[in-house]
């Protein structure tokens, strides 16, 4: 019988993370969830039976202790997500808050690196194991207005890129999702997503269902990246 695998995702909530979730546990794993605000997750870790934990991120000893945590509890992850992402404030160059910017580089891309570093420490020695990483129609285009968020996410894109080709000759799956449009809410309240009329959206469920086939590829046939949007976006 195949050892019960353990998916944590970083940066949850009640979308994209929240499809993940459910799937996964019904995939029959051990699911781990980590945010700064926990109380969000509360009806998710019912429906789930996953485990809650605050994480912050951006701090190295917060990320170092939430694997260790998991570790300890369900045993070290197979699948680690990440899918933090902070936008920083839109506008022109010259009215950008500069802390604002800031913060949404660590949280964007620097959280990022220090998820995968600790999931790496884990998976090397283990001799296997998937990170994957959330990007956005701003990881390959950058939009006027919006430059943090695309300083953001080009730069975890690269550091997809580069993990990928490190890591792949040690069994370690590294991929990066382009998620190219809006997130439809399960819940009804996404009033943009009724606007745009059948599939203008994306729907979370679909796109989770992209993330377990992923994890599942063979490796001989691995992706490091792929886009996702709906049959009416224009790109």
């Amino acid at each position: 019988m195949a050892e019960q695998e353990t998916a944590l995702i970083v940066g949850a909530g009640r979308g994209l993370s929240a499809s993940l979730a459910r799937l996964f546990a019904k995939e029959g794993m051990k699911v781990a969830l980590a945010a700064r605000n926990t109380g969000k997750l509360v009806g998710l870790a019912a429906d789930t039976g996953a485990a809650v934990h605050a994480c912050d991120a951006v701090d190295p000893a917060s990320v170092e202790a939430l694997f260790a945590v998991v570790t300890g509890d369900f045993g070290a992850p197979n699948i680690v997500v990440y899918n933090a992402s902070n936008r920083g404030g839109r506008g022109p160059i010259t009215e950008l808050d500069p802390d604002a910017v800031r913060n949404a580089l660590m949280i964007s891309c620097y959280g990022g690196f220090l998820v995968a570093q600790a999931a790496a420490k884990q998976m090397v020695p283990a001799g296997g194991g998937t990170i994957l990483l959330t990007g956005a129609s701003a990881s390959v285009k950058g939009y006027p207005n919006s430059s943090s968020f695309a300083m953001g996410k080009f730069g975890l894109r690269g550091l997809a890129q580069s993990l990928a080709r490190e890591l792949q000759p040690k069994n370690i799956h590294v991929a990066h999702f382009v998620i190219d449009g809006g997130i439809a809410l399960l819940d009804g309240a996404d009033k943009r997503a009724a606007s745009r009329g059948p599939d203008g959206t994306l729907d979370p469920d679909a796109i989770a269902q992209s993330y377990l086939q992923i994890h599942r590829q063979h490796r001989s046939a691995w992706t490091w990246e792929i886009e996702l949007r709906p049959w009416v976006e224009k790109f």
